[in-house]
């Protein structure tokens, strides 16, 4: 039986990182093809998600979009949560339009569903996938909380990029995957404007976790605290309210009713090479392809 592999693309997070490496030092004008498109990121962001289909066997593949921040259902219960991002730049939102209108027209699977953001799709869909190994491309250390032993991230470095498994995060963290969440809730995370638990850093969020599992746990035991971690009484005391509020902004969302019915066949591989060479003539792409899918 031949394996399956499924790849899951984090659209923005791709987009925007081939947007920004491609645009450093350069006008508006100079991001356009002949015809006036803004096309600096369509270039190496096809190249890339072609390269890994190529380089991991990939079967089944989709990108994932997230929606607006407004409609969100982090965003509509807490009016902070991302609330100190900047709007996107204009070159990088035309350049999804056309992304979001050529993926469709040759043939990639894209996704996706207000009021999620794309880490709870993917969530979603790693989660309900069973027939082999799935791969999510970014390098959103939030994800973390989704490795499993089927499940890794592909991660994108300045040294090149490398698999992340549940294995690599258990060696590297000493705790499980899904309590990342945990972490994260007492870090807390700037990008988001998540506020975490104020005087709780990295050299003390990670021990606490190992020693009691969970937040929850912290505060079921924070009148007797082990005495290692008993000088973060204290701040866990007056974080307590933020620090509850942004394990509920991280955790991921995986159990999305409208996907339960999602027929995972709908990701399989299957790009139509005519139409996508014709859109590559069309924005002047110069991109290297191999014949795959089916």
């Amino acid at each position: 039986m031949t394996a399956k592999n499924l790849l899951l693309i984090d659209g923005f997070n791709l987009l925007s990182r081939a947007h920004f490496a491609t645009s450093y030092n350069r006008t508006n004008e100079q991001l356009k093809n002949s015809k006036g498109i803004y096309v600096n990121a369509l270039r190496v962001f096809y190249q890339k998600i072609f390269n890994l289909i190529k380089q991991h066997q990939i079967t089944h593949l989709s990108i994932v979009w997230d929606v607006k921040r407004e409609e969100t259902t982090r965003r509509q219960k807490y009016d902070f949560y991302k609330a100190t991002r900047f709007e996107l730049p204009e070159p990088l939102i035309h350049q999804y339009m056309t992304c979001k209108e050529a993926s469709e027209a040759f043939g990639i699977h894209q996704i996706s569903l207000s009021p999620y953001e794309a880490d709870d799709l993917m969530g979603a869909i790693s989660k309900k996938w069973s027939s082999g190994a799935c791969y999510i491309y970014s390098n959103d250390r939030d994800l973390f909380q989704l490795l499993s032993d089927t499940t890794s991230q592909i991660i994108a470095s300045k040294q090149g990029e490398y698999i992340y498994s549940k294995q690599n995060f258990q060696l590297d963290y000493g705790i499980h995957p899904e309590q990342w969440v945990d972490v994260k809730a007492l870090l807390g995370d700037n990008s988001d404007n998540i506020p975490g638990c104020p005087g709780i850093g990295e050299k003390s969020a990670l021990p606490l976790i190992q020693h009691y599992g969970s937040l929850e746990r912290i505060y079921e035991n924070i009148e007797q605290l082990d005495p290692s971690l008993s000088r973060y009484k204290k701040k866990l005391a007056l974080g307590k309210e933020t620090a509850l509020i942004s394990k509920e902004l991280s955790q991921i969302i995986c159990d999305i009713e409208e996907l339960h019915e999602l027929p995972l066949d709908d990701l399989k591989l299957g790009i139509r090479m005519e139409t996508l060479a014709e859109w590559l003539e069309q924005l002047e792409l110069k991109v290297k392809i191999e014949p795959f899918g089916a």
